[in-house]
């Protein structure tokens, strides 16, 4: 029997886009995501070049709605299964972007998991060019969505060291706003590490997460950033993990994030 199809941007009666209990059926691209094949962006692709089949049928449509546990999807005419869930953690090196293709052939994150199988990974966030520390991977696109959502206040912990003096005036600025680009910026927490005669370390955390943020910030107050390391992601810590290399999260950490998360 031919399956019904919902026109463009409506969803099947009855269902549910994110898989909750009315059912889990998405749309395809979404699909091949869930099932941690790739990314919803690189599935798309997919779909547009033809190369992806739904009972055996390729389809082209981006629109097409799928039922996740019980449609056979292929790629190339290879049945696509759910991966395992894989969460790491790397300790991020300054001069790598965030991203697994660089358009202008920039060194990226991922040629620090050169051990990893890294196919289907992708990062939870990003942390800029120059920015070092903490940075999370995984294939779980539900438990990454809800570590985004900025409704989960997940704080993220900085140290940042700053040309000059940094005293407790600053720090209350921080904390009660700073209007940089039109937008008003706030640090949940702030406060003074260590100071020498020349710059200052502080501590800082974030619940927004606004893009370069702290950069910003700074920026606005007249300091220079000389160096940020992001050391935590709620409970999740950097510790001792040198410098580009990566660790499995271990399962208190991931249960940890998902009841973090609602999940």
């Amino acid at each position: 029997m031919k399956q019904r199809r919902p026109s463009p941007g409506r969803k099947p009666a009855g269902t549910k886009a994110d898989g909750g209990a009315a059912g889990r059926r998405v749309t395809l691209a979404r699909a091949l995501s869930k099932l941690g094949y790739c990314s919803r962006t690189q599935a798309e692709r997919l779909i547009a070049e033809g190369r992806v089949s739904v009972g055996g049928r390729r389809t082209t449509d981006l629109s097409h709605w799928v039922d996740i546990d019980r449609d056979r999807i292929a790629v190339d005419d290879t049945p696509v299964a759910a991966e395992t869930k894989t969460y790491l953690m790397l300790n991020k090196p300054r001069g790598l972007v965030t991203t697994r293709d660089d358009p202008e052939g920039r060194p990226t994150v991922f040629e620090c998991l050169g051990a990893v199988d890294a196919r289907f990974l992708s990062p939870v966030g990003r942390l800029d060019k120059a920015s070092e520390g903490l940075l999370l991977f995984t294939n779980d696109t539900v438990l990454a969505q809800r570590l985004l959502d900025p409704a989960t206040h997940l704080g993220k912990v900085y140290h940042v060291q700053v040309r000059g003096l940094f005293g407790e005036a600053m720090t209350q600025r921080m904390m009660d706003g700073v209007t940089e680009g039109g937008e008003v910026l706030k640090a949940t927490h702030v406060r003074g590490l260590r100071s020498g005669d020349k710059n200052s370390w502080i501590e800082v955390e974030l619940q927004e997460g606004r893009n370069r943020q702290i950069r910003r910030m700074l920026d606005a107050l007249g300091f220079e950033c000389l160096r940020l390391v992001r050391v935590s992601i709620g409970e999740i810590s950097l510790g001792d993990l040198p410098k580009g290399a990566s660790r499995s999260l271990t399962d208190k950490e991931i249960q940890y994030l998902r009841r973090r998360t609602g999940l």
